[in-house]
């Protein structure tokens, strides 16, 4: 606005319009018209006009437009479709509209029922237990990933025992994907058997956001070999920090320098191991080396085996894409049961409970098809080795 009445100053005080024009980098017919319209209008003449164009050639009448209206009015849950196909029944004169054109004018006057956001399981953490004796519980998280020399990230996945502060496993990963961390786990398993507890925070690949109590296909995977869940509170790293101050250690003594690649790095973090569970003593465990106290756990890895229900009617196994069928009904349960065998029972007329081994997961009824959540099961768990 001020350049174009600096403009139009200057060419009254007797400047030449094309010596202006090129100075300001604008067309002399743009500069004649601006110079017009000052002489025309004044001072208003040289604000922005409005750019929409004065005819619309593919605007629908507004007699159309208020017959869609009307028809919404009367009939609610209608959609598009069948109010277009009562305009189309009319046989108007007209060009018959498109759905989608149907459809904007019903979202312009708030007349579309906007779909509910989507769910999300609010992460609250789990009664946290404490224990003396090795296996009990273990602590698992991701240390802060950090840049290798080929410019790759490394994202090392942890694993301590809570007595003992024995370092069960650090795996340099490429990513925290949870097909990888299935591996480590098993591979820890394997070698120092299951504990009856792991510890984690409420992040990927531990929990999942969007699924019934926070489960993710890990965790349910733990569950299965009868591993009990605790979870920290979010934003309180200090519930774990005996593991956290592992990862302080670790820090320092195999990640700076980092390594030039995955495989080498991983060389750091074994004789780290080997040096931390063996050769370093702890002060929090009266100087001993973890390797000192640590024993393996009494309960072996066998793997999983097939999930029954003798006081269910059923036994269903949850689809690939997280549903329940029972004949042609599909119910949404969530696909981290995926392959699992869930109980379905009638505890109620037409209300059916679902159950994953001994926790209710929640309900459904003739016409709801998908599974309203029950009470947290994981929320109050007690385990044998501590009181709440």
């Amino acid at each position: 606005m001020d350049e174009r009445l600096r403009f139009v100053a200057r060419l009254l005080e007797g400047e030449k319009m094309a010596v202006l024009c090129r100075e300001y980098d604008i067309a002399r017919k743009t500069g004649y018209k601006l110079f017009s319209r000052y002489k025309e209008q004044g001072y208003e003449g040289l604000t922005d006009r409005s750019r929409r164009p004065y005819r619309q050639g593919c605007r629908l009448p507004e007699a159309i437009e208020g017959l869609i209206l009307s028809i919404k009015r009367e009939h609610p849950t209608w959609g598009a479709p069948k109010i277009r196909e009562i305009v189309k029944r009319k046989a108007l004169q007209i060009q018959l509209p498109a759905i989608s054109t149907v459809h904007a004018v019903l979202h312009r006057h708030d007349l579309v029922n906007k779909p509910r956001r989507k769910r999300h399981h609010k992460a609250q953490g789990t009664p946290l237990c404490i224990t003396r004796t090795p296996n009990d519980l273990w602590c698992a998280d991701y240390k802060g990933e950090f840049m290798l020399a080929d410019k790759r990230y490394c994202y090392p996945l942890t694993i301590t025992d809570f007595a003992s502060r024995y370092l069960l496993s650090c795996e340099a990963l490429l990513t925290t994907k949870e097909r990888y961390a299935f591996a480590v786990f098993e591979r820890v398993f394997k070698e120092f058997g299951v504990p009856k507890a792991i510890r984690t925070d409420n992040g990927v690949p531990f929990a999942s956001p969007n699924s019934l109590f926070g489960l993710s296909k890990l965790s349910v995977w733990w569950l299965r070999l009868g591993i009990e869940i605790e979870r920290i509170k979010p934003g309180n790293p200090q519930q774990n920090g005996r593991h956290e101050r592992m990862h302080l250690t670790l820090k320092k003594e195999a990640t700076k320098p980092a390594a030039k690649n995955l495989l080498q790095q991983q060389d750091k973090f074994d004789r780290f191991i080997e040096t931390y569970n063996r050769d370093r003593p702890h002060q929090a465990i009266g100087m001993h080396y973890p390797a000192e106290l640590y024993t393996s756990s009494p309960r072996p890895y066998r793997g999983i085996g097939e999930l029954e229900y003798p006081f269910h009617d059923r036994t269903i196994t949850v689809t690939n894409c997280g549903r329940i069928c029972i004949g042609k009904r599909k119910i949404n349960l969530s696909t981290v049961f995926a392959g699992q065998n869930v109980g379905v029972k009638e505890v109620s007329d037409r209300v059916w409970l679902v159950s994953f081994m001994k926790y209710d997961l929640g309900f459904f009824d003739q016409e709801l098809g998908t599974v309203t959540s029950a009470e947290n099961p994981f929320g109050a768990k007690v385990l044998p080795m501590c009181s709440v």
